[in-house]
């Protein structure tokens, strides 16, 4: 349930989406290019991630070689080295795998985006003679989805985009649902594939569609003449040669002997394979998968001669990876990060509290303590330190001497009477 609420989530934002660039720009062929755009500009990083993963573990493969040949008489011991490699040169074996399959979704999703949508007969006794359209995923109160369904404004570049080449040179017959018996029937006549047929549209509510009463039932894909099937034999060669440039791309960059020999029976079979698939796909999914393959090649090129990929940019990851086994940086715990923290905060205030001579409690760094003056000896008024009476010549005291600090004691004896 949860898989099938994200895969229709999937198609209905692809189709709001490439809705809302034909409101802006009125032409199929180039909605269908930018949205390829976009998806591809949202997967630029794992598309990066793919492509490092897959060169990196083409460079590795001379050295897995030599670990094969050297322990083929211990297998528990091969895997070791293996990934004893693999760390070492920081690469994920499976990394490249997971990036790819998360892009596959898209190439499914537009596939059923961009398809023509399906015409069915109504099985609801209310609606005699009516039509639901299946399929669909584009919001049917837009202008694309009106122009698909009556097949009108969607060619690109002398292409229809709703047919493939399969169909460019063949002509599809109407049926329609005959109000009399409630029969589908085929409309009369072959020389014409667009012939409106007498049927009213259903949404997906079950309302009659208001923007038309009719339907043309299917597309016309052309006639039997060769000279209209050019244009879609030249965008599928497009397709096939970007797919097979792309694999020579990387494999030119590859070290010799890198690749096993199914591995290069594969890159030779998938431009050949996705060939067939053409064959059966309309021009719109043809248009994205060509647009797709035009913008990996510039991506691979970009990483190429940056240097990020290759076996002199492993060679260097390889040394990173060494050098920070070497020297690793001790992990910091949250009391080491408390203290900094706590010192940091501490410094910013001012600098750090130092005692005081006196005794006195701390003063900071920097700052001086205010000198109260020099203490006053106690007055000569009385032997035992008492008050001295008024007029007593001691009352006039003395001042302490330069750099006397004596601290005050209550068990010293009072000083001698000056007089």
């Amino acid at each position: 349930m949860v898989a099938n609420a994200l895969w229709q989530g999937l198609l209905n934002a692809l189709g709001w989406v490439l809705a809302w660039i034909y409101h802006i720009v009125p032409n199929y062929g180039i909605a269908i290019v930018l949205l390829t755009l976009a998806i591809r500009l949202l997967l630029l990083p794992l598309g990066i991630k793919q492509i490092k993963s897959m060169q990196h573990m083409q460079a590795l493969q001379p050295k897995l070689k030599e670990l094969q040949k050297k322990y083929k008489n211990n297998r528990q011991k091969q895997q070791e080295e293996q990934m004893k490699l693999y760390k070492e040169a920081g690469v994920n074996p499976l990394g490249g795998c997971l990036p790819m399959l998360l892009t596959l979704p898209f190439l499914f999703a537009m596939y059923a985006v961009i398809r023509p949508p399906t015409l069915t007969p109504s099985q609801d006794p209310l609606h005699k003679n009516a039509f639901v359209v299946a399929n669909n995923h584009l919001p049917q109160d837009s202008a694309l989805f009106q122009n698909v369904l009556t097949h009108q404004n969607t060619d690109f570049l002398f292409l229809n985009l709703q047919c493939n080449l399969v169909g460019a040179g063949t002509q599809v017959p109407i049926k329609y649902k005959d109000p009399a018996d409630g029969q589908v029937k085929q409309l009369p006549g072959q020389g014409n594939a667009t012939q409106p047929a007498p049927a009213t549209i259903l949404g997906k509510d079950g309302a009659a569609l208001p923007f038309t009463a009719q339907t043309q039932g299917a597309v016309d894909c052309g006639h039997k003449r060769f000279p209209d099937m050019i244009p879609y034999v030249l965008l599928l060669a497009v397709m096939v040669g970007s797919t097979f440039f792309q694999t020579w791309q990387m494999q030119r960059a590859s070290p010799k002997d890198s690749q096993s020999s199914q591995q290069q029976a594969i890159t030779r079979v998938m431009p050949l394979m996705f060939a067939f698939f053409g064959l059966q796909f309309p021009a719109g999914l043809v248009l994205y998968w060509t647009v797709s393959n035009g913008l990996q090649v510039a991506q691979q090129t970009y990483l190429l001669r940056a240097g990020h990929i290759g076996p002199e940019a492993l060679e260097r990851r390889m040394a990173e990876q060494n050098a920070k086994a070497a020297n690793p940086t001790p992990r910091r715990g949250v009391m080491s990060w408390m203290t900094e923290r706590a010192q940091a905060i501490q410094n910013q205030r001012g600098q750090p509290s130092k005692p005081r001579a006196d005794g006195g409690g701390s003063v900071p760094q920097g700052k001086k303590r205010p000198n109260p003056g020099p203490r006053k000896p106690p007055s000569s008024g009385s032997a035992r330190g008492g008050k001295p009476a008024a007029g007593d010549p001691g009352r006039r005291k003395k001042a302490a001497p330069p750099g006397n600090q004596l601290r005050r004691n209550p068990k010293a004896e009072p000083p001698e009477d000056d007089g």
